[in-house]
């Protein structure tokens, strides 16, 4: 049913979200776990910061990489010429823009997850001579952990259907950087194209559905066995 082309769409936009969402994953929850957690200067400006991209037009996120990232950009030469990593009208710039547009929704989910943790609980272990690094590995973490797996699905889902910053950052080459959503609209823009189309288009509300009722489902899990623990 898939035409060589569509293949490698649906392909690129899988290897595009799962490292968007492996690279955010670290750098997320530690972000979350500052702002629900930290007292400091500037969090204000960090909470602003991060959730800038949902406010922002994408197109102006895009523009924004390109500038900073882009080979004449001041991060992109360097990282060309240090470690020879090129992001622009590249599947690596692709993953960073979905990384950038998804981080605000996985930031949120794990920071009120972590939120709701019980503060008795973290001191009870505190008390018992645990250090700040244990009690977060082994009492905040696996309570907040359905919201750090809604978080890495919901950036998934995210960067499964960028567009804006994707065809702004690294346009829309097929085979190169041409995911999902740049092909859904290369074909509404030629004659015959309302077949490929509709296939895509399917393809991603299937992939999207499938992550957010797998979310769902994990976080169930989770809540069951600490409930049974």
């Amino acid at each position: 049913m898939f035409t060589p082309d569509e293949l490698s769409a649906i392909q690129l936009s899988m290897k595009v979200a799962t490292w968007a969402t492996v690279a955010t994953l670290p750098i997320g929850l530690l972000t979350a776990l500052a702002l629900a957690r930290g007292k400091f200067y500037g969090k204000t400006l960090l909470d602003a910061l991060v959730h800038l991209p949902l406010v922002m037009p994408p197109v102006v996120t895009g523009y924004l990489l390109l500038l900073g990232f882009g080979r004449r950009g001041p991060l992109g030469a360097w990282l060309e010429d240090t470690f020879g990593v090129v992001f622009a009208f590249n599947w690596k710039g692709a993953a960073l823009a979905c990384a950038v547009m998804g981080f605000p929704l996985m930031v949120r989910a794990m920071r009120l997850s972590i939120e709701a943790v019980d503060h008795g609980l973290e001191r009870a272990a505190a008390t018992l001579g645990a250090n700040r690094m244990w009690v977060f590995t082994t009492v905040t973490l696996p309570l907040a952990l359905p919201g750090v797996i809604a978080g890495a699905l919901l950036c998934f889902a995210k960067a499964l259907g960028e567009f804006g910053a994707t065809i702004t950052f690294v346009s829309n080459i097929p085979g190169v950087t041409q995911t999902l959503p740049t092909a859904i609209f290369t074909y509404t823009q030629v004659p015959g194209g309302d077949e490929p189309a509709l296939r895509l288009t399917l393809v991603s509300i299937g992939i999207s559905l499938a992550a957010l009722v797998l979310s769902e489902w994990l976080a169930r899990r989770v809540r069951s066995r600490g409930v049974a623990r």
